[in-house]
Order: C-alpha cells, then structure tokens, then sequence
C-alpha cells in the first residue's frame, strides 16, 4: 500500500497548461468514480482549483499507480502524455502527506498563507466521502490535513496580514478610521483592482461604498455586481466633498486628483487619500493642506513587504508543527501496514482455539457448562499469553526501514501467506 500525489500547479505549470487540466465541479464526482474502477488504485481524492490540479490516490504498486493516474489525466483531457509530462510533479508516501499538509495550511499557495484553499481541499474530500472513492488511509490524513490547516491559522498569523497591494489599502483603512461602517468610500476606477478593494472593503464592514470610472458603464457594471453606488466621472469633485476616504486604482498621464480639486472640498474632520495607481493619480501636493493624508502604493509595498517578511516566519512554525503530524501520520500508516499479518495471526490462534474446544466437547460430553467456562477461560488465557510476544514484536518492527522484509519472516514462520492476503487492505486500525 503506497500514498502518491501526482499533479501540476502554479509552481511547475503555466496558466496556458493549467486550464487545460481543471476539472469542473460538476465532473469532479464522476472523475473520482472513474479513476476508483483504475486497476491498483484503492482512493483517491482530486483537488482542482484555478492553480493547480492534484490527484491523491493510495495504490499497491508505485509505478503502476502513478502510470495509472498519468494515463488517467491523458484520457480525461484528451491531451497526450508527451505534451504535459513535463509540468507533472510526483511524491510518494510521506512527501506526498506532507505535500497534501503543506497545501492545506497555505503554504504552497501563490499567496503565502490564503486561506480558501483550506475550504477547496475540504470540499474535494468531502466529495470524494460522498462518492466512496475514499477509505483508510484518505479519511484520516485528510481529516488531519484540515484539522492542521485550522490550527495553522488560528496559531500563527500566516493568513492575518496582508500580502497584497489591494487588501493591504483596505488594512489601512481600517487602522486609520478603526472601523468602516458608515465611513463613506470612493472607490476611482472599475478594474481587476477595483473590484478587489470592493470586495475587500465589504468584507471588512464598509457600507457606504460608491465607485467613478472614466467610462461609466464600467463603473456600473461593477457597481451592479455588489450591489453598490456608480456614479458619472463629472461627479467626482462633488462625491469627493462628501467622502471620509478616497482610494483610486486607475493609473492616468496626467493626475486626476488634483492639489485644487482637495483645497476645494470644505471639511473640518481629515480626509483619507489611498493612491494605488501606477503611474499616480493622486498629486501628492495635496499633503500640503491640513487634515489631508496621502498613502501612496510605495507605502503599501512597504507595508506588503513587512507583512510577508511575517508570513514567512510563520511559515516556519508551521512546517515544524507539520513535521511533527508527519511522524506521527507516518507511524500510523506503518502500523496500518502490519493490520493484515495481526488480523491473520489472532484469526489463526482463534480457530485453532476454537477447533480445540470442539474437540473438548466431542470427547467429553458430560461437562457442566461451569467446566466448560473454565476451560475456554484457560485457552483465552493461553491464546492471549501465546500472542502478546508476537504482537509487540510485529508492531515495534512496523517502523522500521526493513519492515516488509519482516513481515515476510512473520508470515513464513506462522504460515499466514494465504491468511495474510485475506486480509489484506481492510480498513481497520489496530490502537497502540
């Protein structure tokens, strides 16, 4: 029984190669069902998000399982295994667990530390219970995996900084004002950027939130989409006389904001700027008039950088709490290695107790049930005394670099071959 994890990700695929790989979530369940009925393949769970497609699977031979699941993806996609070889990466075993921990806490993320790859990785295994392409092994590393990446993020502050230039302006805004509810925000500009600050800022309390665009239409679109105020460019002076806080995300040749367009705006509380924009839209002169303050993406980056300076340390604790799951995950998997040899051994004493109390009753006939009670009671004893020894031994040699080879020994000495492959992938675990 072997774990593997074959896939490809931001980190060894471009994007053009990635989409061609993603599996909707409405053929997720099916895929799993498919590869399950692949020859070797016992599990598997398939983890497919926009930066990265993933497929764990526990299988009975190495190579097997990982041609398996190469063909499988060439069969899904209808791509040729030569054309996407090389963007594969493969871990078995414990490189694959702590791969799968590893993803789970946001460290293999492109964003040091996001968090919704946590909610991907549970949804994924969640299907794959739901399908029955799951057992053992996937339910309780998987299990363990989400377990670890809640603690990761409730220990450390690998996800409570921010590590980008949009979240990081709403980050500001928040220390400046200490909350955004009924703060009014003027958004400028209705882009990819734009749409982030929204996003962010409604995620973060703000309800009075209006966006301006050059082109009104985009301002609509956006402001339609989150349920939000747009307004016509030509009234961007006047909104900005009735805003706590400005942050534009629109880049110009010219600055659209301007040192006049502020000393026009009557306030007797300060005013927020946030400029994002590259080249500027702001004119930074405006920090020249009272109850003004200017944060610019400059100071931002700063802020990104001093965050992900953070990130990274905590980053490091995680990966010594994940080291510590992985010896402790890998002493199970070992464990659960030996489960057919004891299942068989303790299946073998039974029955030869069993046939020998038969006898008992057939040759002695008259015993009370008292005397009956007495004797199993002394065979239970002698069967338990008999495999106490064997037992320990067969679970202390579960760890060790040459465990299969004794095993083998094990199951020869006993004669437990056939016994053995009866047992064999049950999914039961023995307790220390």
């Amino acid at each position: 029984m072997h774990i593997i994890v074959v896939g490809l990700n931001h980190e060894t695929a471009p994007v053009e190669i990635r989409e061609k790989f993603t599996f909707s979530p409405s053929q997720l369940g099916d895929a799993m069902k498919v590869l399950l009925s692949k020859n070797g393949i016992n599990e598997n769970v398939i983890l497919s998000t926009c930066n990265r497609t993933e497929i764990y699977a526990v299988t009975d031979d190495i190579e097997t399982g990982k041609a398996q699941l190469e063909s499988f993806l060439a069969e899904w996609f209808q791509i040729e295994k030569a054309d996407f070889y090389k963007y594969l990466f493969f871990y078995i075993q414990e490189l694959a667990i702590k791969h799968l921990f590893k993803v789970t806490c946001g460290l293999n993320s492109k964003v040091l530390g996001e968090t919704q790859i946590l909610g991907q990785v549970r949804t994924s295994f969640l299907l794959a219970q739901k399908e029955l392409t799951t057992g053992t092994i996937f339910n309780h590393s998987f299990k363990k995996a989400v377990t670890l990446g809640k603690r990761a993020h409730s220990e450390t502050e690998i996800g409570s900084r921010a590590v980008s230039v949009s979240y990081a302006a709403v980050e500001v805004a928040k220390e400046t004002f200490t909350t955004l509810k009924d703060i009014s925000i003027l958004v400028l500009g209705a882009g990819e950027m734009s749409e982030l600050l929204v996003k962010n800022l409604l995620g973060s309390g703000a309800n009075e939130v209006s966006v301006i665009n050059r082109t009104y239409e985009n301002a609509r679109i956006l402001a339609q989409r989150y349920s939000i105020e747009a307004l016509p460019f030509g009234q961007l002076q006047s909104k900005m006389n009735e805003s706590d806080l400005v942050i534009s995300a629109t880049s110009s040749e010219k600055f659209i904001i301007t040192q006049d367009m502020v000393q026009k705006i009557q306030k007797d509380k300060s005013l927020v700027f946030i400029d994002i924009s590259v080249p500027r839209s702001i004119d930074e002169a405006i920090t020249d008039i009272g109850n003004v303050r200017l944060f610019n993406i400059d100071d931002l980056h700063d802020i990104v950088n001093s965050n992900l300076l953070e990130r990274k340390k905590a980053a490091k604790k995680i990966l010594t709490l994940i080291d510590g799951e992985i010896a402790e995950f890998m002493n199970w998997v070992n464990l659960l290695e030996v489960v057919p040899l004891i299942s068989a051994l303790n299946h073998k004493i039974s029955s030869v107790k069993n046939e020998t109390l038969e006898s008992i009753n057939r040759k002695l006939p008259d015993l009370s049930n008292r005397d009956k009670k007495v004797i199993t009671k002394h065979l239970n004893s002698i069967a338990n005394q008999f495999l106490k020894a064997p037992l320990s031994y067969i679970k202390e040699m579960a760890v060790l670099n040459d465990a299969d080879q004794e095993i083998d020994i094990v199951t020869k000495v006993f004669q437990l071959e056939d016994d053995v492959d009866k047992f064999r992938y049950q999914k039961t675990f023995i307790s220390n």
